[in-house]
């Protein structure tokens, strides 16, 4: 039969739209919370895509070379769970009714993990879009590694105005063009309405226009959200475009199709009056009952896609045939292509003064090219960070298997699509900038740390020492910022060796947990004898004893350059008569993962103990009982001079120490 509300639909389709507007509306009333509407319009568009174009296998989510789907309007969540739910993937209808409750797998937003079909975690807007580049990154780098025969899929992102309007897609829509992504393919649903009202009250952007001067392929289908066969037709001029990433504008109208909620602010974010529902399931065809969804359609929708020419059965034969390629290919999955091979390299020799950002890049040198997943970049920062790999080189469209990234300034578009090649699979990103522009980073780093993204977040330039480039360009709050992040690893090596061990045990760990690397940009002296000793042996838990002596009348500690200050001040103490011990505390997230025998081992808390590090002191009774540090922003001037300036040094240790043993 013809449908009247949704052009060219089958019987099947138009049932499946049907039923996930009717759950739009349903869950969110039961959950007193949620946006029903964005939900309703896309329900078209995302049945005609799990339905006629994209590759996907219900009965195996994971399926490597599948079509990656990205909802970067993650607030429309429940039309992603409605197709999961009626394309016969494993979330029942009492997963429904549970939308938005305590630990259900239909959390508000979409999470990494819990749902499937949910590739990344989505919700702020526009890191969808960002992300979805990162994934055709890694698809295209993982093709040209291994064949089209064996990695050939395309990645789907649906996004909103907000979306658009949020910086962080022209960012990643500048880079994607410029990379020219040709298997990305953006869903602009330009529904005109956002939470204040119409978008015109701030936006009169011709995005159209924007995407075609980024290098996209434009396609506007206009008036046309509810005709599938339209949505279709721009799919496969999207699929057959082999140079640019495409974006097809649709105009939907929010609420379709209830009489009183359509193209309503209100229909964005507030759960429809039952009157209004009783209306708009009138003019469906459904049960006006809630959560009475089509018991049918689940198995109806998994049988025809599995009609789809058995794609992922094809896949897994071509992967046999593939012999050892094929078998590399499921290695590399299987840890994203980890550190592997010999460990026998060379350190910095001992009492040398080396940069840690000069470690990293020795780090690359060495073991870039037996980590057949890393890639590396930076934002416009490659020479300062030591993220050069001098065996690969730069990513383009003539250049597919490039590891070498330019993000071009673009730090908070390369924190997403690093967690969008994480959470693609087979690659292991790192990329790089200035510690303080992880300001302009956090939120893809929040959203990393929350996906357990396995990224590599590379920060030089650690401390006022970057000196006459002034306040602006000296972290002080950052450290202390960024260890406020759950499940984010912050890690600030004593000295070059330390960095080279860490780095090695961050690429050789099958799933290393997101991590910040916060690196300096002077010189530090490279710690020898039973110093090195101890950092090599166990620099890994986060924190160790530097120097211990069961005597010691304080502990001193320190992170990063500060270890040396602490040593020093050490040597000066005991010329005094004071003896002290002296703790390094690289990682605190990793340190205070330890056992307890441990870490009261290395902190003694019997032991008056005083903390040295050159940002803010925030955060640091948890592990002393004084802290010194900067608590201001930092000067303009040469970095030695900034150190003296706020008593970042071994003298201000020995002084503090002393009158405190003196008041004893």
């Amino acid at each position: 039969m013809t449908d009247e509300l949704f052009l060219g639909a089958s019987e099947l389709e138009g049932r499946t739209i049907r039923n996930i507007a009717a759950v739009a509306m349903d869950a969110p009333a039961a959950a007193k919370s949620g946006h029903s509407g964005t939900a309703m319009a896309l329900a078209p568009l995302a049945t005609m895509l799990f339905s006629r174009v994209a590759r996907h296998d219900p009965s195996d989510p994971s399926w490597p070379d599948r079509d990656r789907f990205i909802l970067s309007c993650g607030h429309a969540s429940i039309l992603q769970y409605g197709i999961a739910h009626f394309f016969g993937y494993e979330l029942s209808v009492d997963d429904l009714r549970a939308f938005r409750q305590p630990h259900s797998r239909t959390p508000g937003h979409p999470e990494n993990g819990v749902t499937p079909t949910v590739e990344v975690t989505t919700g702020p807007l526009g890191q969808g879009i960002a992300n979805g580049v990162g994934m055709a990154l890694a698809e295209r780098i993982l093709r040209n590694d291994f064949g089209a025969d064996l990695v050939s899929h395309r990645t789907w992102v649906i996004a909103s105005d907000g979306c658009l309007e949020e910086g962080i897609s022209h960012e990643a829509a500048s880079l994607a063009g410029s990379l020219g992504l040709d298997t990305l393919t953006v869903f602009y649903d330009d529904n005109h309405i956002t939470i204040d009202g119409v978008t015109e009250l701030a936006l009169h952007d011709d995005a159209p226009a924007r995407f075609a001067a980024y290098g996209w392929h434009v396609i506007n289908l206009g008036e046309q959200a509810n005709d599938l066969d339209a949505l279709e037709a721009a799919t496969r001029a999207a699929i057959a475009e082999s140079s640019r990433p495409t974006l097809i504008v649709v105009r939907s109208h929010i609420g379709f199709p209830s009489p009183t909620m359509m193209d309503r602010r209100e229909a964005h974010g507030s759960p429809f009056s039952p009157a209004a529902i009783t209306e708009a399931k009138a003019l469906l065809g459904v049960l006006d009952e809630p959560f009475a969804l089509d018991p049918d359609l689940p198995g109806l929708n998994s049988a025809q896609v599995a009609t789809h020419d058995d794609l992922s059965r094809a896949w897994r034969e071509r992967l046999a045939a593939a012999g050892d390629r094929g078998e590399k290919l499921v290695h590399q999955l299987a840890h994203d292509g980890r550190l592997e091979g010999s460990d026998d390299f060379e350190l910095f020799e001992g009492g040398t003064r080396v940069a840690t950002r000069k470690a990293m890049q020795r780090a690359m040198d060495v073991f870039a090219p037996l980590t057949s997943g890393l890639t590396a970049g930076s934002a416009d920062l490659t020479d300062n960070t030591g993220v050069i790999l001098k065996h690969s080189f730069a990513q383009g469209r003539d250049a597919p298997g490039g590891r070498q990234i330019h993000y071009g300034v673009r730090e908070f578009a390369m924190g997403a699509v690093m967690v969008g090649q994480a959470l693609h699979g087979g690659l292991r990103p790192a990329g790089s900038t200035f510690f303080v522009f992880s300001d302009y980073m956090r939120p893809a780093i929040r959203l990393a740390a929350l996906s357990r993204a396995s990224v590599l977040f590379v920060f030089t330039h650690d401390s006022v020492g970057v000196g006459e480039d002034g306040p602006t360009h000296q972290p002080v709050e950052h450290l202390a910022a960024l260890r406020a992040m759950p499940r984010l690893h912050v890690v600030r090596p004593s000295d070059a060796n330390e960095t080279l061990i860490l780095v090695e045990n961050l690429l050789r760990s099958s799933a290393p947990p997101t991590t910040a690397l916060i690196l300096t940009r002077q010189d530090i002296p490279v710690m020898s004898g039973n110093d090195a000793q101890a950092s090599l042996a166990q620099a890994w838990r986060g924190g160790y004893v530097v120097r211990e002596n069961a005597e010691a009348r304080y502990t001193l500690v320190g992170t990063g350059s500060e270890v040396a200050l602490c040593l020093a001040a050490n040597d000066e103490l005991a010329a005094r008569g004071i003896v002290t011990r002296v703790v390094a505390l690289p990682c605190w997230a990793c340190f205070d993962a330890q056992d307890d025998e441990y870490r009261d081992t290395v902190l003694r808390r019997d032991v008056p103990s005083v903390s040295l590090e050159a940002g803010a002191t925030l955060g640091w009774h948890r592990y002393v009982d004084d802290a010194l540090g900067i608590d201001s922003f930092g000067l303009s001037a040469p970095g030695d001079y900034v150190f003296e300036h706020f008593h970042i040094n071994a003298a201000a240790l020995v002084d503090f120490v002393t009158s405190k043993v003196g008041a004893s």
